[in-house]
């Protein structure tokens, strides 16, 4: 059906043969091969990082409101362009979310100010979002957080190796979150990643994620422990082996895809820099380094998305929207969510284009050449629109000259 596709997976044999290892290996569930992928994973942030490898991004955020006592009665500040697992976790434990707006039309991302904006009394906790793979700027964000005791998460399901200022997304606050969704630039089907580097918050956050066990299963099979304690009421967020063997192939090749998707966005500018349908955002941003999970643009006011969408479907072009507003959404309708004016505007004008690491030059450029050919056409068909009601308004005069030519009353 599609000529491109939104997104494919940068899989080869590795992968396959990494799942027949485990499945060969007799030991399926959470073990050793989890405990490589959650080594490497730390080392690739840098510094003295503990990480504890989930079943989901979403359950890495849950835990961390868990692990940090976040709970009813408390306010979280989130931003109000994101995916709704951000605001979904702070409402399963009783808080109250409040949207921060993005910095502006060209920086998506909130930022110490929009935060600002939002504290009140009852804030607890922010959970902010490197929106598309460019970090947000964090100098500003942690002083604030520090200075208002402010808990700090990183949802990084965007950004995994991702820098500010050469330091790794995910070690800045008390926890970050990491997503390896299908679609994400590490991608193992569904699992998450919990980072810190705070020794107390890991050992909660491992708790939270099998129960509370003091002793897991594997220790056991090994014969490390004979029974376990539970040290405090958990949760089953484990993710098992297949995942992480997945985990670890994937691993060894983001550095080359990352670099791939940067090529990619850079030749996606060269094509639509000069469209003045719409504009392309994160353009000279400094002291990032992106790793480009998305390519977003925003159209101008008076396109119509929908019709557009239909028409690149039509030249077999995937695309996508990142992401509809909260308050368009049923289960948020009645909660009383604050205004975010710049986040919202966005949320009704953002079109997602394919981004993918085996994506090719030639591939980019026909999406480009189908995006462009789409806007004329969308173009076209509203300049005749337009011409219509004056056409019409003719026929009566245009009638009455026919008939005299030809004689008639």
């Amino acid at each position: 059906m599609w000529k491109v596709q939104l997104f494919k997976l940068n899989y080869d044999h590795r992968e396959s043969e990494a799942v027949k290892d485990i499945v060969d290996s007799g030991w399926i569930t959470m073990g050793e091969k989890t405990k490589e992928f959650e080594d490497k994973f730390a080392d690739m942030l840098g510094g003295d990082i503990y990480a504890t490898a989930v079943s989901s991004a979403t359950a890495s955020l849950h835990m961390a409101l868990l692990a940090l006592d976040i709970k009813s009665g408390d306010e979280v500040i989130i931003p109000a362009l994101t995916f709704v697992a951000d605001i979904n976790v702070v409402r399963m434990v009783g808080a109250t979310p409040i949207l921060a707006d993005c910095s502006n039309y060209n920086n998506w991302n909130i930022t110490a100010q929009t935060i600002e904006e939002q504290i009140t009394d009852k804030t607890k906790a922010l959970i902010l979002v490197h929106f598309a793979g460019y970090p947000c700027e964090m100098d500003e964000i942690v002083e604030l957080c520090n200075r208002q005791n402010i808990a700090l998460i990183e949802d990084c399901a965007h950004a995994p190796d991702a820098k500010y200022k050469g330091q790794a997304c995910g070690t800045f606050g008390d926890y970050g979150c990491f997503s390896f969704f299908t679609n994400k630039n590490l991608s193992v089907g569904e699992g998450g990643m919990l980072t810190t580097k705070s020794e107390k918050l890991d050992q909660q956050a491992k708790y939270f994620r099998s129960h509370g066990m003091t002793a897991l299963t594997l220790d056991r099979h090994k014969g490390r422990a004979i029974t376990y304690d539970i040290a405090q009421s958990g949760l089953n967020y484990r993710i098992d082996e297949m995942r992480s063997s997945l985990g670890l192939v994937q691993l060894d090749k983001l550095d080359d895809a990352n670099r791939s998707r940067k090529l990619l966005v850079e030749r996606y500018i060269a094509n639509l820099s000069e469209v003045k349908e719409f504009s392309i955002p994160f353009r000279d941003l400094t002291n990032i380094e992106s790793v480009y999970h998305i390519f977003p643009i925003l159209l101008n006011h008076g396109i119509d998305r929908v019709a557009l969408i239909g028409r690149l479907k039509e030249m077999g072009i995937q695309s996508s929207i990142h992401y509809p507003a909260f308050k368009d959404f049923r289960a948020f309708r009645e909660i009383g969510l604050n205004s975010a004016p710049i986040a919202e505007d966005i949320a009704t004008r953002e079109l997602t284009l394919p981004l993918y690491p085996t994506m090719t030059f030639d591939e980019v450029d026909l999406v480009c050449e189908s995006l462009k050919k789409s806007l004329d056409n969308l173009q076209n068909s509203l300049e005749s629109e337009t011409l219509v009601p004056n056409i019409t308004r003719l026929k009566p005069s245009v009638h009455s000259l026919a008939k005299k030519i030809l004689g008639g009353k």
